[in-house]
């Protein structure tokens, strides 16, 4: 059943060819690939894996470009100018035009964070690092994946990267130890993908984005490429093997969702399907025929384009229609991103590739660098101009400038961020944290604990400490409720919030802390959700996630309250401030720049409905344990309405939390909490 035969490609290169030679079953298995991608980024039920197909891209580049230059090397044709010539004619003419497309629509269409943030992966992108810019932004406040139109150039940047790197340890190899070239690539295969299982739950964002734990992957299709395995000699085995390729890429499209634990073990499944097919060859049978019907293989051809323009469309479309893709929509975008794909196919990608664009010698080289620099330096520029915020009215500014309200107590020297930056761990137990209220009482009188919502409130505790006399500390995690051992949403979570409380649990015993406030983003974490589409395609018409999560959440903050009070320490629960569900700068800036209404805040109904369930689990516990509570909301909502803006000054920097200047008008709220802590 097995043999080894000649490498094709090696024949094919010794028969006087200098490329690759064509195989219509690796464009139909492009083709397999990127549909899943389009269908999953516009939201075609169903397709909850379709990311998996850059899985199966991964296997295939790598397939590809070890068989070229392999095979090339075999023969002393191989050259690294030539290499780097084909992979700059094949890369940059598309996608250098869909970047400036995109720059174009986003200088006239964005906000000036939301072009920062463009400007950001803009200039990463043009220097094949983007995947690296968008491990990094996945902070707290970041953004958000669906207003980040050049977010899929991550993979673009893997991609690159491999092939800046893989051809140079290639020739290192061939001339110092070309015997060892199979063992190298099977150790890194290795070492990556432990990694990648190992990173999973440490840090499931670089595992996402960052090369070393992608490579295995492309690396798969590289032990392909250097004819490790046998060849299948058997018609029937190689059949098999095609199906139960496909079987395998289906499986992961069609099961895999969102939530699956990715890359890591659940990435094999479409690698090792993309690896079956390709090593299959079954040109005769049922799968390869499928691959090698003609709309298979145009897809396959168009795929390149077809990933550039995809995202981006999606991206705009959803922006500029303020809310997510109906049915229609989805179709809309779908049937927009292949005409552009085939126009850009047609008209950029394949002039280049074939070189009637006459670019040759060191003219191509010097053009690519000037097309990044230029690229890369305009990026940089909008960067340092803070999102060019010129470009707006000044009044439309001056509503947007709400965006930078942003309290202190979110400084790295105060507020701990998911990415470890903040005070450790070692800080808060050692009482190494930003201290609030009247600066020349030494006490601590008390501690504000919590998360992102403790930050945003802090500016009213601190105003009426302060009027008091009363001096105390602050320790906040982001995404972490200052409850004891409470389970949250991921793992990573779990553990980096247990060992944040476990360490103010041990401050407020040391300082003999008398009184704690708790503040968290309570409604999010009994409904283990924010609100649908929260940000700019929010609809107050889509019923909030009322699923109830709060058992655990109770749990735990009965044994907080139980301990603390054990301890004599007198609680302050602080209730939720309501949910926007729009980024409010934003929202009221473009509501003024379009002549619309600022009424943007979801109806009272809403909010009642959403902070329900949080309210009750607090109004329980305070109750049992004798703890105060402080309730926000109606600062914020009257009989009719709730408010995301005061006389056209907005409350909120994004969807949930407050200004610093909202939060310092607010100190009014804790004021008779002081007067009570007069007689503790």
């Amino acid at each position: 059943m097995f043999s080894r035969g000649e490498n094709p490609i090696r024949s094919s290169l010794r028969n006087g060819e200098n490329h690759l030679p064509y195989r219509a079953d690796i464009d139909g298995l492009r083709a397999i690939a990127i549909l899943p991608v389009v269908l999953f980024h516009a939201g075609v039920p169903g397709f909850g894996g379709g990311f998996v197909g850059v899985d199966v891209f991964f296997v295939i580049s790598g397939y590809l470009m070890c068989s070229l230059i392999t095979g090339e090397m075999a023969l002393g044709k191989f050259s690294l100018a030539g290499f780097y010539q084909r992979r700059i004619r094949r890369i940059f003419p598309a996608l250098f035009a869909m970047m400036l497309t995109c720059a174009v629509v986003a200088w006239f269409a964005f906000m000036p964070q939301e072009l920062l943030y463009f400007a950001r992966s803009m200039t990463a992108a043009s220097l094949f690092a983007s995947n690296i810019q968008f491990a990094k932004e996945a902070a707290y406040f970041d953004i958000g994946a669906q207003m980040k139109p050049l977010l899929h150039t991550w993979s673009l940047a893997v991609e690159e990267q491999f092939y800046i790197g893989f051809p140079l340890l290639m020739i290192l190899l061939q001339r110092l130890a070309p015997r060892q070239i199979m063992p190298v690539m099977l150790v890194a295969l290795a070492a990556s993908f432990a990694a990648s299982i190992g990173v999973l739950n440490q840090n499931p964002t670089a595992g996402f984005y960052l090369s070393q734990y992608r490579v295995w992957e492309l690396l798969i299709g590289v032990i392909l490429g250097l004819g490790a395995i046998p060849e299948l000699r058997s018609e029937t085995g190689r059949q098999v093997l095609a199906a139960i390729g496909l079987v395998l890429i289906g499986i992961a499209v069609f099961v895999f969702t969102e939530k699956t634990a990715f890359p890591g073990f659940a990435a094999l499944l479409p690698c090792l399907g993309a690896a079956c097919i390709i090593h299959a060859r079954a040109g005769n049978g049922i799968v390869g025929r499928l691959l090698a019907l003609r709309p298979m293989v145009f897809v396959g051809l168009i795929s390149y384009s077809l990933y550039l323009w995809h995202w981006p469309i999606i991206v705009f479309t959803r922006y500029f229609t303020d809310h997510e893709l109906t049915p229609a929509l989805r179709l809309v975008v779908i049937l927009a991103s292949l005409v552009v794909a085939v126009a850009s196919w047609h008209f950029v990608e394949r002039p280049f590739r074939k070189g009637r664009v006459l670019l040759t010698g060191r003219l191509l080289p010097a053009i690519a660098v000037l097309l990044v620099g230029v690229t890369a330096g305009a990026g940089a520029l909008v960067v340092m101009s803070g999102g060019a915020p010129g470009r707006l009215p000044a009044d439309v500014r001056a509503i947007y400038a709400a965006t930078y309200d942003r309290s202190h107590f979110y400084q790295a020297g105060c507020f701990s961020e998911s990415d470890h930056k903040g005070p450790s761990d070692a800080d808060v137990e050692s009482g190494r944290v930003c201290a609030l209220g009247d600066l020349s009482d030494l006490g601590p009188d008390f501690l504000v604990w919590g998360d992102s919502h403790a930050a945003a409130m802090a500016p009213a505790i601190d105003a009426a400490a302060a009027a008091g006399g009363f001096g105390g500390m602050f320790a906040a995690h982001a995404s972490c409720p200052p409850l004891n051992d409470v389970p949250l949403a991921t793992k990573g979570d779990t553990r980096r919030c247990a060992a944040f409380n476990d360490s103010v649990r041990d401050l407020i015993r040391e300082k003999h802390i008398p009184l704690v406030f708790m503040l968290a983003y309570w409604p999010k974490y009994v409904h283990q959700s924010e609100l649908p589409n929260q940000g700019d395609y929010f609809d107050a018409s889509i019923p909030p996630n009322l699923a109830d999560y709060s058992k655990p959440v109770a749990t735990a903050l009965d044994n907080t309250l139980a301990q603390l009070k054990q301890e004599g320490v007198k609680v302050v629960l602080v209730m939720d401030v309501p949910e926007m569900g729009h980024f409010v700068p934003e929202a009221l800036a473009k509501a003024k720049l379009e002549g619309t209404s600022p009424d943007i805040a979801p109806p009272l109904s809403y909010i009642a409905e959403r902070q329900a369930l949080a309210r009750s689990v607090l109004e329980k516990s305070a109750a049992e344990y004798d703890a105060m509570i402080v309730d926000p909301l109606p600062s914020f909502c009257d009989n009719a309405r709730c408010h995301a803006s005061r006389a056209g000054v907005p409350l909120y920097m994004d969807a949930d939390h407050i200004t610093a200047s909202a939060a310092k008008s607010l100190g009014y709220l804790f004021t008779s909490v002081f007067k009570v802590a007069q007689n503790i």
